[in-house]
């Protein structure tokens, strides 16, 4: 079953298409890496999921729920990070996290589980402006994780991360399907860490689906163009490579 399903999905603005008839499947309980250069519209399909804004044309499911008859209940299933996450500078981790919990209507034991969660336990009382860029984004993971939604949309999770903060955020993830039964649908320039981390792989340019499928079967097309298949980031290049050629050389 898909937890996440669109049909012929577009958002356009003005002459711009920036995304193109996206028909994506993110089967349930799965980390599906969602992949593409910068512009080829991942964040903007990621924004259309949490309602910031409208498609153009097309449809999406989430859980069964359908856009845009049942945008509020859609939303109550979602835990998102999209971009860098703001917060209060001067009230704690804790306090930026306690205003998210009464919002959603949660246990006063929720804020201390998702600190624990991201590793943020000891900072709790540290104003967020005293916070590195990486604790900023493990705040945000955070506010994300908060009662343990179905749904986490997470758009470069890791930003700002030394690589032992990658190594622990990427673990985090992998392991949320399995602790709290959801589906996680990620974004990441870190190409190495999607190989890491996903079940299953999305490849965006220009707005259009290259490929969806699991990382072998990616694999298996690859072998057959002739293509390395050492590992995902030069299989994503050549694929990037050889839709840029077909469009004319755009990039």
């Amino acid at each position: 079953m898909n937890m996440i399903e669109t049909r012929n999905l577009t958002k356009s603005y003005g002459d711009f298409t920036a995304v193109s008839e996206l028909s994506l499947h993110i089967p349930k309980g799965s980390v599906y890496g969602f992949l593409g250069p910068n512009g080829a519209g991942k964040s903007t399909t990621m924004k259309m999921f949490l309602g910031l804004t409208r498609p153009t044309s097309g449809t999406f499911k989430i859980d069964g729920k359908q856009y845009p008859k049942d945008r509020v209940a859609i939303l109550k299933e979602i835990g998102s990070l999209i971009e860098a996450p703001a917060f209060y500078g001067n009230l704690t981790g804790e306090e930026n996290l306690e205003i998210i919990r009464k919002i959603l209507g949660l246990p006063k034991s929720a804020v201390d589980d998702a600190l624990e969660m991201v590793g943020l336990m000891q900072f709790k009382k540290r104003l967020a402006k005293k916070y590195s860029l990486g604790m900023k984004q493990r705040l945000g993971l955070a506010g994300a994780l908060l009662g343990q939604p179905p749904i986490l949309i997470l758009d470069e999770p890791t930003n700002g991360l030394d690589p032992v903060g990658i190594h622990e955020i990427r673990t985090l993830i992998r392991s949320l399907p399995q602790k709290f039964q959801c589906t996680v649908l990620v974004s990441s320039h870190l190409l190495s860490e999607i190989e890491l981390m996903a079940d299953e792989i999305g490849i965006l340019n220009h707005g259009h689906l290259l490929f969806e499928g699991s990382l072998d079967q990616l694999k298996d097309g690859a072998a057959r163009r002739g293509y390395p298949t050492e590992n995902l980031e030069e299989m994503f290049l050549a694929l990037i490579d050889e839709d840029n050629q077909r469009r004319g050389g755009q990039r």
